[in-house]
């Protein structure tokens, strides 16, 4: 059974580290956690992953083809390179949902988020065999964003694609997918298990419930970075071709 793996990245005893001995300026934490994130982005990256921030204290990883040792080695790392350290539990399943599911309850047995003696914790189970290492990914954007960019406040402009966000993370939770804001226009969906179909219903759900219409290259490949790089190119060939395709699928 193909299988998508993700790892849980999370700040050890963060909460209690921000105001000891006394509490800290609140651009030095947004640097630390811009800086981590990059760090974290740039490593697993540069092995085929892809990290999602989240919450910024917790992240998420897709990590399909990068080991135990390597994420040692990542964990090393960042442990050496910041003042703060993190643990990473990883976890793997058909559905991107049940994955970290599996993920967050290793890391919960191993001990609290703000427990002052767990540090450094790395646990979980990865893909086994090679070939189960599949992941899927939609990257999604919305059409005439330039247009709303272009004539509306943009606060006004944030609220609508937060709620699109919002929107689509309600409607892909529901099919066990798990949805990220990437930015501009752009959010992404991890959607192992679904069909194309399927995510052509809740872009029509979206398109219903807020008027807005968006489009989706849907990439698959062995890990992150190859599905990432097929859904943008998918994405990219509706944009150019501006043909009456909303979805666009290409596997590797």
């Amino acid at each position: 059974m193909r299988k998508i793996q993700l790892t849980l990245i999370q700040i050890d005893n963060y909460g209690p580290w921000t105001v000891t001995p006394e509490p800290r300026r609140e651009f030095e934490l947004q640097v630390l956690q811009a800086e981590l994130f990059a760090e974290l982005e740039r490593q697993f990256g540069s092995r085929g992953g892809l990290v999602f921030p989240t919450r910024f204290d917790n992240l998420l990883a897709v990590t399909n083809g990068i080991s135990m040792e390597e994420h040692r080695e990542i964990q090393r790392l960042i442990n050496q390179k910041f003042p703060v350290t993190v643990s990473m539990s990883v976890g793997a399943a058909a559905t991107p949902y049940q994955a970290q599911v599996q993920a967050t309850l290793c890391l919960q047995r191993v001990g609290s988020s703000q427990s002052a003696e767990r540090r450094s914790a790395l646990v979980g189970s990865p893909v086994c065999y090679p070939d189960q290492d599949w992941v899927q990914i939609a990257h999604m954007d919305i059409n005439h964003s330039t247009l709303i960019t272009d004539s509306e406040p943009i606060y006004d402009t944030h609220f609508l694609l937060q709620r699109a966000h919002l929107s689509l993370i309600q409607m892909f939770l529901r099919r066990n997918a798990l949805v990220f804001y990437m930015g501009g226009d752009n959010i992404m969906a991890l959607s192992n298990g679904l069909e194309v179909s399927e995510i052509a219903e809740v872009l029509a759900e979206v398109k219903a419930e807020m008027g807005l219409e968006l489009k989706a290259g849907v990439g698959a490949a062995p890990n992150a970075e190859k599905a990432a790089r097929l859904a943008s190119e998918g994405l990219h060939e509706i944009r150019k071709n501006r043909n009456k395709s909303t979805i666009i699928f290409k596997s590797a």
